[in-house]
C-alpha cells in the first residue's frame, strides 16, 4: 500500500469520529434530559471507558496515572459537560458548526507544542471553513444563545488542548487503552462534581436510556478510538480538518431530521466549511509516523516511555 493511500484510509478512519460527535447534538438535544450536564457527561464517559478497558485489559503504568487524569479532564470531563450545555440550548446545526473553530486552534496548539509548524493549505483550509461558520452563526433566522455559543468554545478549546497533548505523550500507547484510561478517568471526575452540583442523577425514559447508550459506544467509545487513531497517523492540521465534517454533520441532521431552516447564507457558509476540508486535504507522505505499538504493549505490558 502506497503512502497517499494509507493516509486516505486513516483519514477515512479519522472521519467516524466527527461524524458520530455530530450526531451526538441531535441526540443529546432530542433525547437526553436537559439540566444535567455533568451527570450527562458522567454517563457518556465511564461506560465507554469501561468497555473499551474490557477489550485491552491494561491499566495504566508510571506517569500515565497522571497523564490520563490530565488528559481525561480535558478531552472527557470538561468537554462532554460544556458540549451537553451547548447541545441543549443551541439549535443542532449552530451547535456543531461553533467546533468547526478547531483546526486552527489544534494547529497553534500543534505548532506551540510540537513545533509542527501549519501547512499553507492547513491554513487556507481553516481560513475558509471558519468564514463559513461565521456566516452560518450569524446570517440564521432565530438568535443565537451566547451562553451556548460561550460553551462551545470553552469545549472547543480545552479539547484542542488535550488532543494536542494526547499526540505529543501517547506515541508509545496503544489506543485502546489510551482512550479507555482518559474516559475513566475523565467520569471518575465528573461524578463527585456532579453529585454536589447536580444532586441526585436524573430520572431516564427509555428514550433517555437508548439516548446515552448510542452515545457511550458509538459517539464516545467508537468515536474517540477513530479520533486518537488518526491523531497518530495524520499530522495535527490534517486531523482538525477531517473534524469539520462534525458540524456538517449536525447541520445535515438538524435541517433533514429536526427540520431546522437555514437561511441562503447559511448554506453558503456550509458549502464553505466543505470547500476548507477539501483544499486543506492531505497530500503526501508523512514523514517519521509514531508506532502503534511498542514490543512492551504487543506483549501485553504498557510501557511507561519517556518524551
Amino acid at each position: 500500500m502506497s503512502s497517499m493511500e494509507a493516509t486516505f484510509r486513516w483519514v477515512l478512519v479519522t472521519a467516524i469520529a466527527p461524524v458520530a460527535w455530530g450526531s451526538n447534538y441531535f441526540v443529546t438535544h432530542e433525547f437526553l434530559p436537559a439540566g444535567h450536564p455533568l451527570y450527562g457527561g458522567f454517563l457518556r464517559a465511564l461506560p465507554a471507558g469501561l468497555l473499551l478497558l474490557a477489550m485491552c485489559r491494561r491499566l495504566p503504568r508510571g506517569s500515565w496515572w497522571w497523564r490520563s487524569l490530565v488528559l481525561g479532564a480535558l478531552n472527557m470531563s470538561a468537554f462532554f459537560a460544556l458540549i451537553y450545555v451547548a447541545a441543549q440550548i443551541l439549535p443542532t446545526s449552530v451547535a456543531a458548526t461553533v467546533m468547526a473553530t478547531s483546526p486552527v486552534v489544534m494547529m497553534l496548539f500543534a505548532w506551540m507544542l510540537m513545533s509542527a509548524r501549519p501547512r499553507v493549505r492547513h491554513l487556507a483550509g481553516a481560513g475558509i471553513g471558519l468564514a463559513g461558520v461565521a456566516l452560518m452563526l450569524f446570517t440564521g433566522a432565530v438568535a443565537v444563545d451566547l451562553r451556548g455559543v460561550l460553551a462551545s468554545i470553552g469545549a472547543m478549546v480545552m479539547s484542542s488542548f488535550g488532543y494536542v497533548l494526547t499526540k505529543r505523550w501517547g506515541g508509545y500507547v496503544d489506543v485502546l487503552s489510551l482512550t479507555s484510561w482518559q474516559l475513566i478517568a475523565g467520569g471518575l471526575v465528573l461524578l463527585p462534581v456532579a453529585v454536589v452540583v447536580e444532586g441526585a442523577p436524573p430520572g431516564l425514559d427509555a428514550p433517555a436510556v437508548g439516548g446515552f447508550a448510542y452515545v457511550a459506544v458509538v459517539a464516545t467509545a467508537l468515536a474517540f478510538v477513530a479520533w486518537f487513531a488518526g491523531l497518530r497517523h495524520l499530522d495535527a492540521g490534517t486531523v482538525g480538518l477531517v473534524g469539520l465534517l462534525n458540524p456538517v454533520t449536525g447541520v445535515l441532521l438538524g435541517t433533514v431530521v429536526a427540520a431546522e431552516a437555514l437561511s441562503g447564507r447559511q448554506l453558503f457558509g456550509l458549502a464553505l466549511v466543505l470547500t476548507g476540508i477539501m483544499l486543506g486535504r492531505p497530500g503526501g507522505a508523512r514523514k517519521g509516523p509514531a508506532p502503534f505499538h511498542t514490543p512492551d504493549v504487543v506483549a501485553g505490558r504498557t510501557a511507561d516511555v519517556p518524551e
